[in-house]
């Protein structure tokens, strides 16, 4: 019995980085903004690399702004509510401690997703700011 023959692979197209693509736009995700940043600037040929890169950069700074704002948020009306309620401060507390571990969460799957879609070398556009990493992204 005779083996069937191989397969035939299609291989990626390089980056100008010398990568692979799908490999370089998983690189971007991996170190967040700073990784996002260094493959966007770089990154002279490869539509699909500049696309994640810039996305894992928004994806980053809307992460870190939010989460700026959350703690700023529950620190003050925490503050507030324990003045007129314990309990208030409490439900207050817990309110904003739940948006921030949403938030969380969602820019966790937000990079899992960017990751697994770039290596298999499609465009994938996460909710919103997938149309401004489109826009920015475009030579």
């Amino acid at each position: 019995m005779q083996n069937p023959p191989p397969v035939q692979m299609t291989q990626m197209p390089k980056s100008s980085t010398g990568l692979d693509e799908n490999v370089a736009a998983v690189l971007a995700y991996v170190f967040n903004w700073v990784s996002g940043l260094v493959f966007f600037l770089i990154e002279k040929d490869s539509r699909l690399v500049r696309f994640h890169a810039m996305q894992s950069l928004i994806l980053s700074v809307v992460f870190f702004v939010g989460m700026i704002a959350l703690y700023i948020i529950w620190f003050v009306l925490a503050i507030v509510a324990s003045q007129i309620s314990g309990l208030l401060g409490t439900l207050v507390g817990l309110v904003v401690g739940l948006v921030i571990f949403a938030l969380f969460i969602g820019a966790v799957i937000g990079w899992i997703l960017g990751m697994i879609k770039a290596y298999q070398g499609q465009y994938f556009k996460l909710p919103v700011i997938g149309n401004f990493a489109e826009k920015f992204s475009a030579k």
